[in-house]
């Protein structure tokens, strides 16, 4: 009988463990797959992909104990050389080749030219072939500070108090109303796909005080554009007892200060790939939606033609004319009309045409849309009678403010948008693994 007592030791050594000067001339074994294979003659450079980046190894004629012929790009193997120190190669090491064990061959040749430092192929072609397209460099490191951007969100969010939430994403109605919904038959009862975690979150307001949640949303829109999905991730947060909206504001701004420290400091070789500028997050300018609409129309002499939302070239210039007057790469735009706003949010007091919410753009585009909610149980029978909506579906919710719930606020990012503009793309799928849109349902 055998007992697993915890991770097993290895001595196959990563990246980071190389980068020991102790270990200068002395014998290691590393694993990875083999990303190009540079053949000089007498001497190759087989440059290996691991998780965390490339290692270059030197294969000699008659000292590495195989034949060159014998190994391809994509083969998995693990290797055993000497580790010397090379400032030409990256991270400024190399293994010259003593031994070789091939673990897996590839069975056809690579489709894509990963090893390439810019895959020049369509996007179409890199999403058919995604899976494979990811493991270039340079479009693998664009999900790694996807990762760094969840990793602040929730490292933030439990410094402040936070407790993390998983909700369901069936449901018999939705949080948002209207008729971009995914219908489906559930055990021979209509369902559909939640466009947002909202009515959850507030619920769990109640019991937690702060939550948050990072889960797929689902929005049956049929835009084909660069900024939209059908499905994306979105990075939720709600919290109780705040003073205002401003509140929600703050943490927002916190949770971004706190995400490009860590940016900057753990995932310093993904910037340096990607040839990323961190975005200034010290402080952000707050507008009102009237107020930035009228600032771009006289600026930018454009008419003002919709008075409810922003069209997304209006975005485009209040993103511009935020950093043309105060070099802000972010801005918020607070008080939206309150008919562009679900019945859960909070109006204005002093006028009940706005709410109290805002959207946060980044250069130019939306990535959080948040603000005050309602939590007064009468105030929300009123506002959605005065939405011309019915309660049905939604008892267990306004149960929730019927037994007393405190003033509350928060909002959704949409990690898509976000990691496109921090890593300067201008299309959505580049940022998102496997994208859904109006025509892809796979891979």
């Amino acid at each position: 009988m055998e007992f697993m007592t915890g991770v097993k030791t290895t001595d196959l050594l990563e990246l980071a463990k190389l980068q020991n000067k102790e270990l200068i001339g002395q014998t290691v074994k590393v694993n990875g797959a083999v990303h190009t294979i540079r053949d000089m003659g007498d001497v190759a450079f087989v440059v290996l992909r691991k998780r965390d980046g490339l290692l270059q190894c030197v294969y000699e004629e008659g000292k590495s104990g195989f034949d060159l012929k014998d190994l391809k790009e994509a083969c998995t193997v693990e290797v055993e050389g000497i580790l010397n120190e090379e400032q030409r190669a990256p991270g400024g090491i190399e293994v010259r080749i003593r031994g070789i064990k091939i673990l897996s061959a590839p069975s056809a040749p690579m489709p894509l030219p990963i090893a390439k430092w810019k895959l020049n192929t369509s996007l179409d072609a890199k999403l058919n072939m995604r899976s494979v397209s990811l493991r270039n460099i340079k479009e693998r490191a664009k999900f790694k500070i996807q990762e760094g951007i969840v990793r602040g969100f929730r490292d933030f969010l439990y410094q402040e108090g936070f407790t993390e939430i998983h909700t369901p994403k069936i449901g018999a109605k939705s949080a948002e109303g209207g008729a971009n919904l995914f219908k489906l038959e559930y055990f021979h009862r209509p369902a559909v796909l939640q466009q947002s975690p909202q009515l959850y979150k507030q619920m769990m307001v109640g019991v937690f005080d702060r939550v948050f949640e990072t889960a797929p949303v689902f929005r049956a829109e049929k835009h084909n554009t660069k900024r939209h999905l059908n499905e994306y991730t979105s990075l939720d947060f709600e919290m109780g007892y705040i003073d205002s909206f401003e509140d929600i504001m703050a943490m927002e701004t916190g949770f971004l200060q706190y995400t490009m420290q860590l940016l900057e400091k753990e995932y310093a070789k993904e910037l340096k790939i990607l040839n990323i500028t961190l975005p200034k997050v010290d402080k952000i300018p707050a507008v009102r939606f009237d107020k930035a609409k009228e600032l771009v129309a006289e600026k930018y002499n454009r008419k003002i033609r919709n008075p409810f939302d922003l069209e997304p070239e209006e975005e485009t210039l209040i993103g511009q004319y935020f950093k043309e007057e105060y070099d802000a790469d972010f801005v918020f735009v607070t008080h939206y009309p309150s008919k562009k706003r679900p019945f859960y949010a909070m109006d204005d007091p002093e006028d009940n045409r706005y709410t109290l919410s805002f959207d946060l753009l980044y250069h130019g585009l939306e990535i959080t849309t948040g603000g005050q909610r309602i939590h007064d149980y009468n105030m929300l029978i009123e506002k959605i009678a005065a939405k011309g909506m019915d309660q049905e579906g939604l008892e267990q919710y306004l149960d929730t403010f019927r037994y007393g719930m405190p003033p509350h606020g928060g909002l959704g990012i949409g990690l898509e948008r976000l990691t496109m503009k921090l890593v300067g793309e201008d299309n959505v799928r580049e940022t998102t693994l496997y994208p859904r849109d109006l025509s892809r349902l796979e891979p």
